[in-house]
């Protein structure tokens, strides 16, 4: 006869209760308790029935994960711990590629609606342009990103402190004329803008003039649109002193096209980035850049939906997750090589 929940409850020495929040990840549950459960369920061979759990409680023990570019490092790495995360409790995740494309997210937040998915973390690009906007009844969605709004529950990384600390560290380091690469164009993204507006605090608190000349715009945010949008501005602009790219991937195409006009990083002028992929850490030479824990977005992100999920009506909360400023050889002393 095939085990129930009732059986893996008297094997692990909890309620049936306790079997189904283990399962359905809605209500927290200690590691202690999760991990007598899951030996449990693996000793007896248990099998969820999803569909009958489904029928009872309306809930499909799906999730919805949607992206904007799926082949990018980061995203990889964000869709790896999210998945993970959510595995542990129970969810199954369906994992989806925006394109910059609202109608893709309407289509995700329908299925959120009709059950066919219980909640959805999503990353919009542009709050003005995306399915979650006032006037639209939400399913339980989280943001992630930095898109503001107070519509629903967010979770981001502080990116106007962090591209001010970065500006800071860039001038503390010797440079003067600083640019920005990744500066917004014809898409005007959440997140250029918000890295804007900190390199340009950054710049008024260090008392530097703004120069619009050093914020380099490039909307294709890939190594190939990056090394495209710097080779075309050095033909027209001077060397800056340093180069703070919003993404670590902006940054790899960035020392790409300084390479290839013989312009020696950190020598001739400092680059970082933004993110801490690992092809960061390893390109020549290792970036400087901003880090933050993507396993702790994955967390925080979950235990948002999962309370979204349980009650539709709280109040929409936001969670800021801390960064570091990863120093590495890209961003050498210009001071200290002076002397």
């Amino acid at each position: 006869m095939r085990p129930t929940g009732k059986d893996v409850a008297r094997r692990a020495g909890v309620s049936p209760k306790t079997v189904s929040n283990v399962l359905t990840g809605v209500v927290s549950v200690t590691p202690r308790t999760r991990a007598r459960v899951e030996q449990a369920m693996q000793e007896l061979n248990y099998v969820p029935n999803h569909s009958a759990r489904s029928l009872r409680n309306g809930r499909s023990g799906l999730i919805g994960l949607a992206l904007p570019d799926l082949s990018t490092p980061y995203s990889a790495d964000l869709a790896h711990h999210i998945v993970e995360a959510a595995h542990e409790r129970g969810w199954g995740v369906q994992i989806e590629e925006t394109g910059h494309d609202p109608q893709r997210e309407v289509e995700l937040m329908s299925q959120a609606r009709t059950n066919i998915i219980d909640g959805l973390i999503l990353n919009p690009v542009v709050l003005d342009e995306s399915a979650v906007k006032v006037g639209v009844a939400l399913p339980p969605v989280v943001l992630l990103g930095e898109v503001n709004q107070h519509l629903t529950d967010r979770v981001w990384v502080d990116g106007v402190t962090a591209a001010s600390d970065m500006t800071k560290l860039l001038a503390a380091k010797g440079a003067r004329r600083i640019a920005v690469l990744g500066a917004t164009g014809e898409r005007r993204s959440a997140t250029a803008i918000t890295r804007t507006e900190g390199y340009r605090a950054g710049l008024a608190e260090l008392g530097f003039p703004r120069d619009t000349a050093l914020e380099i715009v490039c909307d294709d945010w890939t190594p190939r649109g990056s090394a495209e949008a710097l080779a075309a501005y050095l033909d027209q602009h001077d060397l800056p002193d340093a180069i703070f790219c919003f993404t670590d991937s902006l940054a790899i195409g960035a020392l790409n096209a300084l390479s290839s006009k013989g312009i020696r990083v950190p020598d001739d002028v400092m680059v970082a980035g933004f993110d801490d992929i690992d092809d960061g850490e390893f390109a020549n030479p290792p970036l400087t850049t901003v880090s933050f824990d993507r396993r702790e977005v994955a967390e925080r992100a979950l235990d948002m939906l999962a309370r979204r999920i349980a009650n539709r009506d709280r109040t929409p909360e936001t969670v800021t997750v801390d960064y570091r400023i990863i120093e590495r050889a890209s961003t050498h002393d210009r001071i200290s090589r002076k002397n």
